[in-house]
């Protein structure tokens, strides 16, 4: 829908208009209220200033829990929570994410780049794939599997079914990495589709949704573990994310321990719904999401600009050699937060934010400030119950705070940078708390691969015509999703 000024403002797609649409009204909060079909005020944001007033205003600005539906499928958690109940599931997790499990996802992610490389890609010279996260997939699990899980795997496991699961992960005893990846896919298509319609199966993905949600919500995997760490008549030191959790529940004296049900987010509540009764949901879950789907989403699309921007990756491959001249494995303690790793993840995430936005509500009259296109300060009042929409993409394209904002620039994060425009973690106590582990991950990984391979955009006869920014468009398109989505893009990897 086109917008009319004073009637309505037209389609929000949030990620395909960017800053367009603040531009088109001159300011960077824009208002608006209906009173069909449902009354309502709304308010969106691409002003740094105000998203970091509303970001440290937990209480005034809360977080509307019942927008997060769609992730409290398998339970409660920490992200699909406020209150008493995200307190108390912070309190727990926290700790888990340390630098001892830090160092241990460093040192795992090289391992697991290492065995890629050595017994998958072997002497190849040349490796094609019609889509990059055929690989970054595999290697978000196989991190997340043993640095978050203690649960180390090879490229070259089998993939059999074990006995009682309907499907496979490479990992035995885990989870099934197939029914991860499905239910992230498809979560929409099961919310959506009436559960008996979705048991007939009558198209190929209600078939697969349908497998997908019964393998994850039997838990059977992931019970097996829990029981096992918990039991087992010898205890084993271990930094991994799963060990942090179970250690920091069972420490806990004051009745805020996790059941096993609850440590996975699988949720059963009694037909009288009494509150002693409800096995309280957890987070097991969304750290499974977040670790394995957003880290392969934005590794994708790392890719796909180094692979349009060849001097941008020399300019990555030189400082790594600087650093690690010789084929040794990378230690963490030799990449500098400062070095172009960083500067390359930070763009990626600057123009391709894993969410596009970040709802709130205003709990209280309230007022924020902004300034309009001529530079005068705009005082807008946002009345109790109004819709509170933090536009991440809006912000990272605003060319107030980041020149030349379509740009691939990662030198624009060297030095002195805005920091408070650049939100993909979230901000304030809400922020990501995986933050550090997601960052280790991927700069190993691209450390790793950049150091042994030149990646560029794979040849297609249909394509040879093409201008840049039509490859640019096409290389790098993307669809929402619970996570920004790359569609399809088609990369070689040569060896150096």
């Amino acid at each position: 829908m086109k917008p009319i000024r004073g009637i309505t403002r037209g389609g929000m797609n949030l990620w395909y208009r960017k800053h367009q649409v603040f531009e088109e009204y001159g300011i960077d909060i824009i208002s608006s209220a209906s009173a069909l079909p449902v009354a309502y005020n709304e308010f969106i944001l691409a002003d740094a200033a105000a998203i970091k007033e509303i970001t440290a205003s937990r209480t005034q600005f809360p977080k509307p829990v019942e927008q997060y539906a769609v992730l409290s499928y398998f339970g409660g958690n920490i992200v699909a929570s406020e209150g008493e109940d995200w307190k108390r599931y912070r309190k727990i997790a926290a700790p888990a994410f340390s630098e001892r499990n830090n160092r241990l996802v460093w040192e795992e992610t090289v391992k697991i780049m290492a065995d890629l490389f050595e017994n998958v890609w072997g002497e190849q010279k040349s490796i094609t794939v019609d889509h990059a996260v055929d690989i970054t997939l595999p290697i978000a699990l196989f991190v997340i599997g043993v640095a978050g899980f203690g649960r180390r795997m090879t490229w070259q496991e089998d993939g059999k079914l074990p006995p009682g699961h309907s499907m496979t992960f490479k990992a035995r005893g885990f989870l099934s990495q197939e029914a991860l990846h499905y239910v992230s896919l498809d979560i929409f298509v099961k919310l959506l589709t009436p559960g008996w319609l979705l048991k007939l199966g009558l198209t190929e993905r209600m078939k697969r949704a349908s497998t997908a949600f019964q393998e994850l919500e039997a838990c059977q995997y992931m019970l097996e573990m829990i029981h096992a760490r918990r039991y087992a008549e010898e205890k084993e030191e271990r930094y991994d994310l799963f060990s942090g959790l179970l250690d920091a529940s069972e420490d806990e004296s004051d009745g805020s321990q996790l059941t096993d049900r609850e440590l996975l987010g699988k949720y059963c509540i009694s037909i009288s719904y009494d509150a002693a009764l409800i096995e309280l949901p957890g987070n097991i879950f969304i750290f499974l999401l977040a670790g394995h789907e957003t880290t392969a989403h934005t590794l994708c699309f790392t890719f796909g600009l180094l692979a349009l921007y060849p001097e941008q990756q020399e300019k990555l491959y030189r400082q790594i050699k600087s650093v690690i001249p010789d084929d040794r494995l990378p230690a963490s303690a030799q990449i500098s937060r400062s070095c172009m790793h960083f500067s390359v993840f930070y763009e990626t995430l600057r123009l391709f934010p894993p969410a596009a936005a970040v709802p709130k509500y205003a709990a209280e009259d309230a007022t924020l400030v902004t300034t309009d296109s001529s530079g005068n300060n705009v005082i807008v009042p946002v009345p109790q119950g109004s819709t509170i929409v933090l536009n991440i993409t809006g912000l990272h394209y605003n060319p107030r705070y980041w020149e030349d904002p379509y740009a691939f620039k990662p030198e624009r994060f060297h030095g002195d940078w805005p920091r408070d425009a650049f939100l993909p973690f979230s901000s304030g106590a809400r922020s990501c708390l995986g933050r550090r582990f997601f960052e280790t991950e991927g700069i190993a990984i691209l450390t790793m691969l950049v150091s042994r391979y030149t990646i560029e955009v794979k040849e297609e006869p249909e394509f040879a015509g093409e201008t840049f920014e039509e490859r640019k468009e096409r290389i790098l398109h993307a669809k929402g999703g619970l996570t920004l989505t790359p569609i399809r893009m088609p990369l070689v990897f040569k060896r150096r």
